[in-house]
């Protein structure tokens, strides 16, 4: 009996520590100052939105890196500027060789310490055995189920214990994403503040950062998939295609997100 109630006093004392920094992150951050950091950050070069973005949150603060063009270049710009900045990156089991072989460039490329996060063993064995390895492809709400499981609740299990977090977002990348600020509350994850540091840049400038600071990256890229997920639900484009047509080429372009980045359109 003991035992159990002070497992329900270790779980409050963690729900209140929560729900202190996201309250501490909101007073901080109000609409008011969130505008003004956004008009100053906007004309700010992605480095040093970075270096800003370590120095504001510190060891409260983590890159999510999936290893694409973008997120390497944040993870050239991070050991440059900032390399004691936390990175993490979500390997749901179902990824590419290819990106597997670049995390590994990344590692011995940068020497960051990168944490590598994994969904539930049970909930992926409970999807499988009750629907298959190719559910996703039956509708929305099975891909978003499989999504969940595998993406967003280990990104959640990461961002628990944050106050901020950074992404390779880009405005130009998707429909879903033509709105997106460089520092936003991200309501569906507690209240923390999301930096997005490229969110302005073109594709053309991704390439010639890469190109001029001999950054490695996804040999995919050279393949005709100019954005990779998962295996099963990402493929090559055509020439004359949207970027992101290759990742769940069976929906809706404005359906395309997997959770991580709630969509900021309203599908017609």
């Amino acid at each position: 009996m003991l035992t159990y109630h002070m497992n329900i006093i270790n779980i409050l004392c963690v729900v209140s520590l929560r729900r202190s920094r996201s309250l501490k992150t909101e007073t901080e951050y109000s609409a008011e100052r969130l505008d003004a950091l956004n008009r100053e950050q906007e004309g700010r070069h992605a480095e040093e939105i970075i270096e800003w973005t370590y120095q504001a949150f510190g060891f409260e603060v983590a890159f999510a890196s999936s290893f694409g063009a973008e997120d390497m270049i944040i993870l050239d710009m991070i050991a440059k500027v900032a390399p004691r900045f936390r990175v993490f990156t979500l390997d749901t089991g179902r990824l590419h060789d290819e990106t597997y072989e670049i995390m590994e460039e990344a590692r011995s490329r940068y020497q960051l310490d990168i944490q590598t996060v994994f969904p539930q063993r049970d909930a992926v064995e409970d999807l499988v055995r009750g629907k298959g390895f190719y559910s996703f492809r039956e509708s929305i709400e099975n891909r978003k189920e499989c999504c969940g499981i595998r993406k967003v609740e280990p990104l959640r299990r990461v961002l628990k214990d944050l106050r901020a977090w950074a992404t390779g977002l880009r405005r130009e990348q998707a429909v879903t994403r033509g709105d997106t600020p460089v520092l936003e509350i991200d309501s569906a994850n507690g209240g923390l503040i999301k930096v997005n540091p490229l969110v302005t840049w073109s594709e053309a400038e991704v390439w010639q950062y890469i190109k001029a600071n001999d950054v490695p990256y996804n040999a995919l890229h050279d393949r005709g998939f100019p954005s990779i997920g998962c295996a099963p639900c990402t493929r090559a484009i055509m020439p004359g295609e949207d970027i992101r047509a290759g990742r769940w080429w069976w929906e809706l372009p404005e359906y395309k997100e997997c959770g991580l980045h709630p969509a900021k359109v309203n599908p017609a």
